[in-house]
């Protein structure tokens, strides 16, 4: 998969005959930089990308996933054959489950992916959601609940990506629940790219650095998907950096670069724990995954904000934090083979759980 970050392929090779899923080799394969901006230039302008750009992106973003999965059983001393399937999430160009009709569009051509490397793939999967009335997102609390329910402990689980998405799992384990909290890495990685140059801010560095703007702040915790109630989730559409530019013309546009980027990690920190202090029970430990991870101001700052949650990563309790999403997805392509639902109704809104996905079967040789 390509998260909303779009800093490369997570591509994972995971052993699930198990009880557990084992997360046998995994990588991360850089975009080159032209599909790369290609990519983002989709993202933020998708009113200029032609038919034949989408359709052509689409194919490249096909071949790319392959190669990604055919590098990594290589390295894994594999053969294809001895793959049972590919589960592809592809790159959200654009989702939006608020619309009339409500949509979501990945790119990344499975037939592509299932002809290059000879394997059956597993793609497509938040569409099935949606036509049963769901957000098509977030998908991965059923695998949260999986792999990280205790039912002595109540828990919940933070992928921190492009966007930030939370699984609240009590201890009982038919009550979880789980929504997009808002921007994650998204609008830090866009402003320090904008300033900087570089990708990303290396441990909030840069937010360290910088001061707190209280009112820059309120204001953008008044965005109303902020108090709007799961089911929820959103993406680059609503929260990028024409956005935030917009924010910083009613008064804030004169502030100091990195005052800004300061403000925007505390915006992140904020709108999870509101999020998680608006849950029905106590969180105990808050077990956390994704690029966030790596933010090491991020992570104080959602520590000082939870004082009675222990906030560590989820390679504590048996997952690295880069590789959540990417096995997760290995996951549910198990779930669409063997026919059980892969979404969670109580996450998603749909009115009913449904097998995720299409298969795009590996061929066989006719006689």
């Amino acid at each position: 998969m390509s998260g909303t970050s779009v800093d490369g392929i997570d591509a994972a090779l995971v052993d699930l005959s198990g009880t557990q899923p084992q997360l046998t080799c995994a990588h991360t394969y850089p975009w080159s930089a032209d599909l790369r901006e290609r990519i983002l230039t989709v993202l933020t302008n998708p009113d200029t990308v032609s038919l034949q750009e989408l359709g052509g992106l689409d194919a490249q973003l096909g071949e790319a996933f392959a190669n990604a999965a055919l590098e990594l059983i290589a390295e894994a001393e594999l053969q294809p054959g001895q793959v049972t399937a590919i589960g592809n999430h592809g790159q959200t160009l654009f989702h939006a489950p608020d619309a009339t009709p409500a949509f979501s569009l990945q790119a990344g051509d499975a037939n592509r992916i299932a002809e290059l490397t000879g394997i059956t793939t597993v793609a497509d999967f938040r569409r099935r959601d949606i036509a049963a009335g769901g957000q098509g997102a977030p998908l991965v609390p059923a695998f949260h609940r999986a792999l990280f329910h205790d039912p002595d402990i109540p828990r919940a689980v933070l992928n921190i990506g492009g966007m930030a998405n939370l699984t609240l799992l009590p201890t009982d384990a038919d009550a979880v629940t789980g929504f997009d909290t808002g921007p994650g890495n998204v609008l830090l990685d866009a402003w320090h790219h904008k300033h900087r140059q570089g990708d990303y801010d290396s441990n909030g560095d840069w937010a360290r650095s910088g001061e707190l703007n209280p009112p820059l702040l309120e204001q953008l915790l008044a965005h109303p998907y902020f108090s709007q109630p799961p089911p929820k989730s959103t993406g680059r559409e609503l929260f990028c950096l024409r956005w935030l530019e917009q924010q910083l013309q009613t008064g804030h546009q004169h502030l100091p670069a990195a005052d800004i980027q300061r403000t925007l990690l505390e915006l992140t920190a904020r709108s999870i724990s509101l999020s998680l202090q608006q849950a029905t029970y106590d969180i105990k430990q808050l077990l956390v995954c994704g690029g966030g991870v790596h933010n090491g101001f991020l992570m104080q700052r959602l520590q000082s904000l939870l004082p009675d949650c222990d906030v560590e990563s989820t390679e504590t309790y048996g997952l690295h934090p880069d590789w959540v999403e990417a096995v997760a997805f290995a996951w549910l392509a198990k779930q669409t083979l063997a026919g059980k639902p892969g979404n969670l109704p109580a996450v998603t809104g749909a009115s009913r759980a449904v097998v995720l996905g299409a298969i795009y079967s590996r061929q066989t040789t006719l006689s």
